[in-house]
C-alpha cells in the first residue's frame, strides 16, 4: 500500500480495502436486523400468513422454531464480520497514519458500527418487524444452515459450561402461551369503546376455565319453578306469565326437582287437547331434569350443553341440594355482555350517581362490576359484591358503616336481616387508596 502512495499510482489496495469495510459493515447490519426482526415479529401474524400459503412466513416460524441455532449463527456471523471489519480497518489506517492507527481504528470502528451495523439496522427492523422478518428469512436461511455445525459445537461447549455450573437448560419449561395471550388482549387498547368490549370478550373466552357456574347462576331464591301438584290449568296460566321458557317442577318440596317444563311443548299438548287445559298430562311432556355440580366450570358446561344439545341444568352443591339454574344463554353473557330480549326483566342493579359514585345491588357480581368498570377486585372469595365486603369485614356490617379496601370506597345503604341489599360505591379517583379500613357514620 505504501509503495502505491509513494509511485503516484492509483491506490487500488487501498480503494478495495474501503470497499471491503463497507460490505462487511453491510453484513454485520444484516444480521444485526435479522436478529430484531425475527425476535420482534409477531407470532401470531407469522402463524396466519403461514396459514394462508406465505412460504416466507413458513421459513420465518421454521427458524424460530430453533432459537438457540438461529442466535448462534447470527451472533456467530455478526462477530465474524465485526472482527474481521476491524482488522482490516487497523491495517488501512496503519498504512495511512501510521503510529497510532490502533487507537484511531478502534475509535472510528466503534463509531461505525454503532450507527450502521446496529442501532440504525435495528431502528428499522423494530418498527417493521414483520415485513424485514419475511425479507431476510430466505437468505438467514442459508446463512444458517451453512454455519450450523460451527453453531452446534458452539452451543455443546455453552451447555457444557453452563452444567457445571448446575444450570441445564434443557429444564426451562415451555413457554406459558396463555399468559402470553393475556397480555397481548390487555394491550388491545384504544379510544373507541369498541375496543373496551372486544378486550373484555377476549378475556372472558379465557377466562371460561376458571369460572365455575355457581359464580354466575340464578340464585334458588330468583329461580321460578312450578308446583307440580296443582291443577293442569294453574300450570299452563304459570307458564305463560312466566318470562321464561324453560321452568322446574317441583313437587312436595321445592328441593324435589321432577322435571323441566319447555313453554312450547305445553303450547303443543295444548293445541293437542283442542285448547282444553285440563286434559293435559304434565307427566307426559315434562322433560328429565338435568343436575350439574355447583364447581363444574364455564367452558365444561359449554361443552356440556353443545354435546347434549341443551340449554338448561340445576346446580346442586354437594349435599345435592338445589343452589339455581344456569342455562346457555348466562354462559354466553359471561362472553358478550347481557343479552336482553323483549321479556327480560330489566334489572342491571348499578345505577351511576351525579357525584362519580354508583349505588349497586348487593347480589351484582364482581365478575359484572370488573367488566363495565375495568376493575380488578378478587372474585375467588366472594362472587357478589355483598360477598365480597362481608369477606373482608369479616363481620355483618351496620347500615351507613363505611369500608375502604382495593381502592374503593364501601358504604352499607340497606340491609335486610343479615343480609346487604345496597351499597354506594364510590370509584379509586374519588377514595383512599389503602389496607381495609371501617368507619361508623
Amino acid at each position: 500500500m505504501t509503495e502505491s502512495v509513494a509511485d503516484g499510482t492509483f491506490p487500488w489496495d487501498i480503494v478495495l480495502s474501503a470497499v471491503a469495510i463497507v460490505l462487511l459493515l453491510l453484513i454485520s447490519g444484516f444480521f444485526s436486523g435479522s436478529e430484531t426482526a425475527l425476535t420482534a415479529a409477531s407470532r401470531a401474524r407469522m402463524h396466519q400468513l403461514e396459514k394462508d400459503g406465505d412460504r416466507r412466513a413458513r421459513i420465518v416460524n421454521r427458524l424460530r422454531e430453533h432459537k438457540e441455532r438461529l442466535i448462534g449463527g447470527i451472533l456467530l456471523g455478526n462477530n465474524l464480520v465485526n472482527i474481521l471489519a476491524s482488522a482490516m480497518a487497523t491495517s488501512l489506517l496503519l498504512t495511512l497514519v501510521g503510529e497510532g492507527a490502533v487507537v484511531l481504528a478502534t475509535l472510528v470502528m466503534t463509531l461505525l458500527v454503532l450507527i450502521f451495523a446496529e442501532v440504525l439496522p435495528k431502528t428499522y427492523a423494530i418498527h417493521r418487524a414483520e415485513t424485514t422478518a419475511l425479507v431476510v428469512a430466505r437468505v438467514l436461511s442459508v446463512v444458517i444452515a451453512i454455519l450450523a455445525p460451527i453453531t452446534k459445537g458452539i452451543t455443546l461447549v455453552v451447555r457444557g459450561l453452563l452444567r457445571l455450573f448446575g444450570t441445564d437448560i434443557r429444564d426451562v419449561g415451555v413457554t406459558n402461551y396463555v399468559d402470553e395471550l393475556r397480555g397481548a388482549i390487555e394491550l388491545h387498547r384504544g379510544p373507541e369503546l369498541e375496543v373496551d368490549e372486544e378486550r373484555a370478550m377476549l378475556r372472558s373466552i379465557l377466562e371460561l376455565s376458571e369460572v365455575e357456574v355457581s359464580e354466575i347462576m340464578t340464585h334458588r331464591r330468583n329461580v321460578v319453578a312450578i308446583d307440580a301438584d296443582q291443577s293442569p290449568e294453574n300450570i299452563v296460566a304459570d307458564v305463560i306469565e312466566s318470562p321464561y321458557t324453560r321452568l322446574p317442577l317441583w313437587r312436595e318440596d321445592t328441593d324435589n326437582i321432577v322435571g323441566v317444563l319447555h313453554a312450547k311443548d305445553v303450547l303443543r299438548a295444548v293445541r293437542a287437547a283442542g285448547g282444553e287445559a285440563s286434559k293435559i298430562v304434565v307427566e307426559e311432556i315434562i322433560k328429565t331434569p338435568w343436575f350439574i355440580p355447583d364447581t363444574t366450570t364455564l367452558r365444561d358446561q359449554l361443552q356440556a350443553f353443545r354435546a347434549r344439545r341443551g340449554h338448561f341444568a340445576l346446580v346442586v352443591d354437594e349435599y345435592g341440594s338445589l343452589q339455581g339454574v344456569v342455562t346457555l344463554e348466562d354462559i354466553l353473557e359471561e362472553i358478550v355482555g347481557e343479552i336482553d330480549d323483549e321479556y327480560d326483566q330489566p334489572v342491571t342493579g348499578i345505577t351511576p350517581q351525579p357525584n362519580g359514585s354508583y349505588i349497586v345491588d348487593g347480589s351484582v357480581t364482581i365478575r359484572d362490576l370488573n367488566r363495565q368498570f375495568e376493575w380488578d377486585l378478587p372474585d375467588d372469595q366472594a362472587s357478589t359484591i355483598a360477598g365480597l365486603v362481608l369477606h373482608e369485614a369479616q363481620r355483618i356490617p351496620q347500615v351507613g358503616q363505611i369500608f375502604t379496601f382495593y381502592g374503593l370506597r364501601f358504604e352499607i345503604l340497606r340491609r335486610q336481616r343479615n343480609q346487604i341489599v345496597a351499597l354506594r360505591l364510590t370509584p379509586p379517583a374519588k377514595s383512599e387508596t389503602g389496607d381495609v379500613a371501617a368507619t361508623t357514620a
